[in-house]
């Protein structure tokens, strides 16, 4: 499906509306890593009904804010990789593990028992529940295999690069999966490996060749500093990212707003197209759509415009939905003025 030039894309979430879920409850914890079906507020008989319809509106949000490729918000998850993880074969789902977010805190994780594998498909049906609602293209994310290790307790493998690459071939038959079902592109978030750069370097960029392996679809990778509402000491730049320029990546999502990031590091990515974080996710103002254009045209002078895609840093979870609406706006906004400057 055709796109314009520097068409415009959330990274996954959007913000989930009030009815569905604890925004109270969500902001004051760190992503869960295990289920945490308490921070639904719909009865769980009537979940199901409740995320469709969570769905749909993210849907006909991104449409009506002009976005290009569609998600589908993320609407059914608690976090971004829990929902996956937990549903694979290997997991002790009565007795949780712990292990350290990138914080430094322990937290509760999926305790790793037996060999990973994956049960069944995860999300093809959120694929086509989606397809059903947009004619755009659209995308659909899945948590990394790296990403995934480190946010395991391991009492089977006792070996982190074998326990990385059973994560990449369960993740694997997903993406095809996904693919088939009908998703345009599929992205992988691997925020482990800027947090713990030289575990991805030692075996996390193994794991990734493993998922991405036979996959013929359009794939992409989020490569972030965790969420602006949780994460809040940042580093200027990244710790792992030309790595990425020998995988099979077809896009790299990278975040530049926050961070007011130097953006001469895109020229490590020169076959990459560069999924742009334009909206800075710290803060609930919503920015001129002018500003927005300033930070699109400093990534030019090292990323040729055909490979662009706009978006914001990270995931749009844990903003007010009118922010993050306003947000979303006011980045196609800004796309649309470059665009036309362009032409």
């Amino acid at each position: 499906m055709a796109t314009p030039l520097l068409p415009a894309s959330l990274v996954g979430s959007y913000s989930q509306p009030d009815w569905l879920i604890d925004r109270a409850k969500l902001a004051g914890r760190f992503p869960p890593r295990t289920r945490a079906m308490e921070l639904w507020k719909v009865e769980p008989d009537l979940l199901q009904q409740a995320w469709d319809d969570a769905t749909i509106v993210a849907i006909r949000e991104q449409e009506a804010a002009g976005l290009d490729i569609i998600t589908d918000g993320e609407m059914r998850r608690e976090s971004y990789s829990n929902r996956f993880a937990t549903a694979l074969n290997g997991i002790d789902m009565e007795n949780h593990g712990t292990a350290l977010d990138r914080s430094g805190e322990p937290v509760p994780v999926p305790r790793v028992m037996g060999d990973i594998s994956r049960k069944h498909p995860v999300q093809v049906e959120d694929v086509k529940f989606m397809r059903r609602f947009t004619d755009k293209p659209i995308k659909i994310t899945v948590p990394g295999p790296f990403t995934m290790s480190q946010q395991a307790q391991d009492d089977h493998y006792g070996d982190p690069e074998a326990l990385a690459l059973a994560y990449a071939a369960a993740v694997n038959e997903e993406i095809k999966d996904l693919h088939e079902a009908g998703a345009d592109v599929v992205q992988l978030d691997e925020p482990y490996m800027q947090a713990r750069p030289d575990a991805a370097r030692e075996y996390g960029l193994k794991a990734l060749a493993r998922a991405l392996e036979g996959v013929e679809g359009t794939t992409a990778l989020h490569i972030c500093f965790g969420y602006a509402a949780l994460i809040h000491e940042r580093p200027e730049g990244y710790s792992f990212l030309p790595e990425l320029a020998g995988t099979a990546l077809d896009q790299v999502s990278i975040e530049t707003a926050q961070q007011n990031l130097d953006c001469t590091v895109l020229k490590s990515l020169p076959d990459k197209t560069i999924i742009l974080g334009v909206l800075d996710l710290s803060t609930h103002e919503v920015e001129m759509p002018e500003r927005v254009a300033e930070r699109i045209r400093k990534a030019l002078p090292h990323v040729d415009a055909s490979r662009v895609i706009v978006a914001p840093d990270c995931g749009l979870k844990y903003l007010p939905r009118d922010v993050a609406f306003g947000k979303m706006k006011a980045m196609t906004d800004g796309a649309r003025i470059v665009r036309e400057e362009l032409a």
